[in-house]
């Protein structure tokens, strides 16, 4: 845990600041949501499966939320690149967090767990 704790830490604001609300927005998401990190990155998964991840756009320098099964997801905000399978939400560091859409896709993402059960 003190790994992924330092993650967080070690990050320089505003990177740090909205990578800890966006925890703390996807945690509260479901009990069954635990953070872990894997590939350096702080995942997040629901019961065992890795479902979404943070991570920081090195080009566009901005963060994202990366949706591990975003090629189930048609909205436009959510962008593919090279990926085959992920789709990443990227955040604008300088605007508030887009609350109500994070949530939104939080929850389609999980229901595509819970419904696959």
């Amino acid at each position: 845990m003190k790994q992924l704790d330092d993650f967080y830490l070690n990050q320089e604001e505003p990177i740090k600041g909205i990578f800890l609300a966006l925890k703390k927005i996807i945690l509260k998401q479901d009990s069954n949501i635990t953070n872990v990190l894997k590939y350096g990155m702080p995942f997040f998964c629901y019961k065992g499966k890795m479902f979404c991840y943070l991570w920081f756009h090195k080009k566009l320098k901005q963060p994202y939320i990366g949706i591990v099964e975003g090629k189930s997801f048609e909205e436009p905000f959510l962008i593919q690149e090279k990926r085959s399978r992920m789709k990443i939400m990227l955040l604008n560091p300088d605007e508030d967090l887009p609350l109500e859409i994070i949530e939104n896709v939080i929850q389609k993402a999980l229901k595509l767990y819970i419904n696959d059960k």
